[in-house]
């Protein structure tokens, strides 16, 4: 299983009134995750787009664990939790400095035609990106 890592520094436009980070910014790291990990895999989600496919996002999940605050690092770990064909399941991770464990989550996504928004197979229109995503899956 192949895990991606980014980090992140925690800004004071991420934090709520008591200085801890927003809930919603969390989302926003599991994309920048996301985007780290398909970059990290050869891929660009920027081509996909180009040849008229998005991946929305039909499923997202987080549990927190302990807070971030202002002035913090986080690091969000990223992987393949699993890829059907038409749908991926990508698990996160973020710790903290000193290796705790303050949020998990994961996002299903499938991927459509932009114009139409309608489902295609993974597997037919990025057979590649495919491939690789199922050599780097979580083991089941």
């Amino acid at each position: 299983m192949f895990i991606s890592e980014i980090e992140v520094e925690v800004r004071y436009a991420d934090t709520d009134a008591m200085q801890v980070v927003y809930h919603g910014q969390y989302v926003i790291w599991f994309e920048i995750g996301r985007t780290r990990l398909i970059k990290d895999l050869g891929f660009n989600y920027a081509d996909m787009e180009k040849k008229g496919f998005v991946s929305p996002v039909v499923d997202i999940r987080l549990s927190y664990k302990q807070p971030f605050r202002y002035g913090e690092t986080a690091t969000v770990r990223t992987w393949i939790e699993a890829n059907s064909g038409i749908r991926t399941t990508y698990g996160y991770e973020i710790v903290n400095e000193k290796g705790d464990v303050c949020v998990l989550g994961s996002s299903v996504h499938t991927i459509v035609n932009k114009d139409t928004f309608r489902p295609v197979k993974f597997k037919k229109e990025f057979p590649k990106w495919y491939h690789v995503y199922e050599q780097k899956k979580k083991p089941v």
